[in-house]
């Protein structure tokens, strides 16, 4: 990976992004941190994890058209915006003594906002700036700034800064945002807008865009299976997670000193995944990986909710970790290359509304099933995920002659 050029197009991108990886990884850890303070309920804390996703649900199919029609650096700007002003009214918010549950659910639905439209835009611009034979690379270079800035940088500072202070993270998150925010101008301007290829494009509406978007997924069927099957597994995968917290506060009593630097371990994982998948993938078949991936990820959930203690816990989670990330840059390595670059903002939001916006049902779902044990969540999302990956084994392996056809177009 390292031997590849990237053009300076990318460099940009990448370094736009990279700003924003800290913050998150501050803001990621301090916000549950912060709701434990205000609720010990499970339902509510879940909530905060459906909460993030909800835009998801709400906005992905409408900011996906928006993505193919207007400015793509103007929206990385706005998403970094939107994103700047939650984490300043919550950083007030805490500073100032006025901070209550639904004023952080209001900050952290308006920070689901903003991941809505970078995420989208983000994605929609890499295969306009990657060739591609650089499109695993490219997403492995992304998820390693990601894993590293944001959980060993991002993630134990905030730990620390939160013992210190409460306000602390929150409003280092914002200056993170800030910078990014700066940088995103730094983008060159050729790359702003998406490569329309039909001359009539103009002539149409906005919700014909968005229409002939969702109606590209359905009637592709492999790609429309594909997504079902994603947003299933994701669904009962956000189940097991979103009452993490408590698992780890309440149940293995992890100090609050230590939360940060116990979230980053996993990093570790999720930087090894990002470095080795496109080196596994060339020697077993993308494929292949992507299919083994699903099921032993989904195994470890279940021996997440057997954890004695905190340490066994980060060890599966790192393990699992690294797993997830190899799956997930071979599924968008795959979604770039299969999916048309000029529809790829509408197909992407129709995706991520399926597999992010049912992540917050799953999520309360989780603290449904939580608020009889908090070990049970990662058993009934973790068997479920596990047959589902094999139901669809031979499913995904076949995706090579997708892929394959797509290289030959």
């Amino acid at each position: 990976m390292s031997k590849t050029k990237f053009s300076a197009s990318f460099q940009k991108l990448w370094s736009a992004s990279a700003a924003s990886n800290v913050s998150d990884g501050l803001l990621k850890t301090s916000v549950p941190l912060l709701a434990t303070t205000l609720t010990k309920d499970p339902f509510w804390i879940a909530s905060i994890s459906a909460i993030v996703m909800l835009p998801w649900l709400l906005f992905a199919i409408p900011v996906g058209g928006l993505v193919d029609r207007i400015n793509r650096r103007q929206m990385l700007a706005i998403a970094n915006s939107v994103r700047l002003s939650a984490a300043l009214l919550l950083a007030f918010a805490v500073g100032f003594d006025f901070i209550s549950l639904p004023l952080l659910l209001l900050t952290t639905f308006m920070f689901g906002v903003g991941e809505v439209i970078y995420d989208t835009t983000l994605q929609s611009m890499i295969p306009q700036v990657l060739d591609k034979d650089q499109l695993e690379q490219g997403n492995a270079r992304l998820q390693v700034t990601s894993v590293t800035l944001g959980e060993f940088v991002g993630a134990p500072l905030s730990g620390v800064l939160f013992a210190i202070s409460i306000t602390l993270p929150f409003f280092f998150g914002a200056f993170g945002v800030l910078v990014a925010v700066l940088l995103v101008l730094s983008i060159p301007l050729q790359y702003a807008n998406a490569e329309p290829t039909p001359k009539t494009i103009e002539k149409k509406s906005f919700w014909s865009d968005v229409r002939f978007g969702i109606r590209y997924l359905y009637e592709d069927k492999t790609l429309l299976k594909l997504v079902l099957l994603t947003s299933s597994i994701g669904f009962f995968f956000s189940a097991s997670s979103s009452t993490m917290v408590l698992f780890l506060t309440e149940t293995l009593q992890v100090p609050v000193a230590l939360f940060g630097v116990l979230f980053a371990m996993p990093a570790v994982g999720a930087l090894l995944g990002s470095v080795i998948s496109h080196r596994i993938s060339k020697r077993l078949g993308r494929t292949k990986v992507m299919a083994m991936s699903m099921s032993v990820s989904s195994l470890l959930v279940i021996l997440q909710g057997l954890s004695p203690n905190y340490w066994v816990l980060a060890a599966l989670v790192t393990l699992g970790t690294a797993i997830i990330t190899m799956w997930n840059v071979l599924l968008m390595a795959t979604y770039h290359q299969v999916i048309p670059t000029e529809l790829f903002g509408r197909i992407h939001g129709t995706r991520r509304t399926l597999v992010w916006g049912l992540m917050p049902i799953g999520s309360l779902l989780g603290g449904a099933i939580a608020s009889v044990d908090l070990r049970l969540p990662f058993f009934v999302g973790g068997a479920i995920c596990f047959l589902l990956s094999l139901v669809g084994f031979r499913f995904i392996v076949g995706l090579q002659s997708k892929i394959t056809e797509s290289e030959n177009a």
